[in-house]
């Protein structure tokens, strides 16, 4: 079984991108980030076509994520439980998989802005909102997977400047103390469950050749829980769409469960 997470950037800009890719990796279920669209702009039917049912929580301009899935989206829920945030940046759902239902939380994490900001309080009391709540999931669905654009880069590994942006955005010990909490749930990051290449990253700035300098970053994660753990054969990261023209800055990750 293949899950992919995958921030478009938007989904109106970037649909072919994603019917191109899905008919070149018919992956099980893609979790979509960055939409910019309402629930009603969602192309359902396109995707439909494809042979993918989707489960979506859209917003105008910003944000929405979505779940693309061959077999039914079930138990869908959208936002985090008990945390009040008018931005759609959450939704799981249940699906069918081989060993029993899997549960799949596809999040848009903060970006935060700027250490000091009010985005980056906001930014903090976020990811504890997630933290509580994803603590209640895994105790209904030990079966589950996180993953989504986090918007942290949990090592130095991970940053193609670990020294000359340490302590700024994505690279804070407080976000990379978060993640770690995340990890303290008992959750493991599939990527590290393998040995890869130096300066693997998801994300690559637009600006200033960012892709064709490799100065990018692992923000885009897939975290599973332990029963997972031993299924987990593969985690890669997808370079290839990057290329495309009018690309999304973030690249398709994909882990394989045997």
């Amino acid at each position: 079984m293949k899950i992919t997470t995958w921030n478009v950037n938007s989904l109106n800009a970037r649909l072919q991108h994603v019917l191109d890719w899905l008919a070149a990796n018919p992956v099980d279920v893609l979790a979509l980030q960055e939409l910019k669209l309402t629930d009603d702009k969602f192309p359902f039917e396109a995707l439909r076509e494809a042979g993918y049912e989707a489960a979506v929580f859209g917003q105008k301009t910003y944000n929405g994520v979505a779940l693309l899935s061959r077999t039914p989206v079930a138990d869908v829920a959208r936002n985090i439980a008990g945390f009040t945030d008018d931005s759609s940046r959450v939704i799981a759902g249940t699906v069918d998989a081989p060993g029993g239902p899997l549960r799949i939380v596809n999040g848009y994490f903060v970006n935060g802005q700027a250490p000091g900001t009010d985005k980056f309080e906001y930014k903090m009391s976020w990811l504890r909102g997630l933290r509580d709540w994803l603590r209640e999931e895994l105790a209904a669905h030990p079966r589950l997977v996180l993953l989504g654009d986090f918007n942290i880069a949990p090592e130095d590994r991970d940053s193609y400047d670990p020294v000359g942006l340490a302590e700024t955005i994505h690279h804070t010990t407080e976000e990379r103390g978060h993640f770690k909490a995340l990890l303290g749930l008992g959750l493991t990051d599939a990527f590290r469950l393998f040995e890869q290449p130096e300066k693997s990253f998801s994300w690559w700035d637009y600006r200033m050749l960012g892709y064709q300098k490799n100065r990018g970053l692992r923000i885009d994660h897939i975290l599973v829980s332990a029963p997972l753990v031993p299924q987990v054969a593969a985690c890669d990261i997808d370079r290839a769409p990057r290329k495309w023209p009018k690309p999304s800055d973030h690249a398709p990750v994909t882990v394989t469960l045997g």
